[in-house]
């Protein structure tokens, strides 16, 4: 039996880090960095952590998260295959930065005007996410603004669905490096 991540809001998950697992092709380092800010939905976050390990990308998500990261709500979730994600949460956007200061971040924003497949998306990159409710904060969307991306949508359609945003913004990146 595996053991399941930290409750999300006790010290031993402040210190939570998972490491990277090398894939079938050998690589350690991830292949993408999916970030998510403040979550609200822990079946959004179980559905995009399925994407990060099929792809083998690392899920970072940013406190405070509108969930538990406990046994209980991750079963819950459909998180059952948690034990294979390499995933981190950590306190501030800051803190990503800071760890990963080489990486390309993209902003995915209903407020851009550029399309993702109009990116040119590299191993490596950071994918980030904003919170079902809120979306990305201004500051960190206007520190970003020639890397904000959108999928395209008609006007009629307030947001599509976080996981499914994210299913898709991965997948293309994966079909621009020609697959996994």
């Amino acid at each position: 039996m595996t053991t399941p991540p930290p409750d999300s809001s006790s010290e031993e998950a402040r210190d939570a880090s998972a490491t990277g697992t090398p894939s079938e092709s050998g690589r350690t380092e991830p292949l993408l960095n999916v970030v998510l800010y403040q979550p609200d939905i822990p079946q959004n976050t179980g559905n995009i952590g399925r994407t990060c390990v099929a792809v083998g990308a690392k899920l970072w998500l940013i406190r405070p998260l509108g969930f538990r990261l406990d046994e209980k709500h991750l079963r819950r979730a459909g998180m059952d295959y948690w034990q294979h994600l390499d995933w981190e949460a950590v306190d501030s956007w800051s803190e990503v930065e800071s760890r990963l200061p080489e990486a390309r971040v993209w902003c995915l924003t209903k407020f851009a005007t550029r399309l993702v497949w109009d990116a040119e998306l590299s191993p490596g990159d950071i994918l980030l996410f904003g919170s079902e409710s809120r979306g990305l904060p201004d500051s960190i969307r206007e520190a970003e603004l020639s890397r904000n991306l959108k999928l395209p949508m008609h006007e009629e359609v307030r947001s599509l669905n976080l996981a499914s945003t994210v299913n898709a913004v991965v997948y293309e990146a994966v079909r621009q490096f020609g697959g996994l």
